[in-house]
């Protein structure tokens, strides 16, 4: 049984660690608030873009002339995924979900012997990528030193993995990030970028929009593509950022009630310890007392 020194020691030592989760807890929960509208902001931008996108491509799809982001490569062999995790942990299973869809995802394509490689972006997705696709990773960026998320660094990304569909280095690129929907629910989503899903009108959706286009749509689209990947990109930067500070401040919240349960097991343990200590020494007392 320990001492009732080595109880205290620990005692202490769960109080200072409930003081820290405490203190993380209010850090995440006072960054959440801007990363959740600055995510909550981008959302109406990226969805119309892609849905103007989506318009004008329905009028070039099948065109000899359409960009190869839109058109593809024609092949499915190679497949880029884009993940972005987070650069820090102690976020309950933020970074884990995101890097456990890909990991799936990546092993589906494999068995059907598709060739898969890693874009990360973030130091935690790579230090758990690393482990079962270290070869096949070809890029890691780190935002560690980013303070504040911008559209530059969306497009520095964007840039990148244009360059090697430039090359030829893959077919088809997915992009993996969280979804914030609140501070206890994020959701792990995948989505297509390249080459770009043109969704359908829904049945009940009425008449299309019009539009008149000056150029033509395919020269359109040669400029307004890559923009929108550095668009789509940008939006799931803000989501993960939102969707890290809600996982956190949830987690550091179980963690402080977690701290203080286990204050409360080990106090009491400590004073019934120390009152069974103190009854053995009066009746030692007494007996020896009687004795004499």
């Amino acid at each position: 049984m320990a001492s009732l020194k080595d109880m205290r020691v620990r005692i202490a030592s769960t109080k200072a660690t409930q003081k820290i989760t405490k203190a993380m807890q209010m850090v995440a929960a006072s960054k959440l608030r801007r990363a959740q509208t600055a995510a909550e902001a981008a959302r109406p931008y990226a969805e119309k873009m892609d849905a103007v996108i989506s318009n004008i491509a329905s009028a070039s799809a099948g065109s000899p002339g359409a960009p190869a982001l839109l058109a593809g490569t024609g092949k499915d062999q190679v497949h880029l995924f884009l993940v972005c995790t987070g650069e820090r942990g102690l976020s309950g299973a933020f970074n884990s979900s995101i890097v456990r869809l890909a990991r799936d995802r990546a092993l589906a394509l494999m068995n059907q012997g598709k060739e898969v490689k890693f874009f990360c972006v973030g130091r935690k997705g790579y230090e758990q990528l690393r482990r079962n696709f270290e070869k096949q990773i070809v890029e890691n960026i780190e935002l560690r030193s980013v303070r504040q998320l911008g559209f530059v660094n969306a497009e520095d990304i964007a840039n990148k993995v244009l360059a090697r569909f430039d090359a030829g280095e893959f077919d088809v690129c997915t992009l993996f990030y969280s979804r914030f929907k609140s501070v206890i629910a994020q959701v792990p989503t995948a989505q297509q970028i390249i080459p770009l899903v043109v969704e359908a009108p829904a049945a009940n959706a009425g008449p299309a929009t019009a539009y008149e286009y000056e150029p033509e749509e395919d020269e359109i689209l040669s400029g307004l593509l890559p923009r929108n990947l550095a668009v789509q990109v940008f939006r799931a930067l803000l989501e993960n950022n939102a969707s890290f500070y809600g996982a956190q401040m949830s987690a550091m919240d179980n963690a402080t009630r977690n701290a203080g349960d286990m204050i409360r097991k080990q106090t009491l343990i400590y004073n019934r310890t120390r009152q069974a200590m103190i009854t053995k020494e009066l009746i030692e007392i007494i007996s020896g007392a009687e004795a004499i």
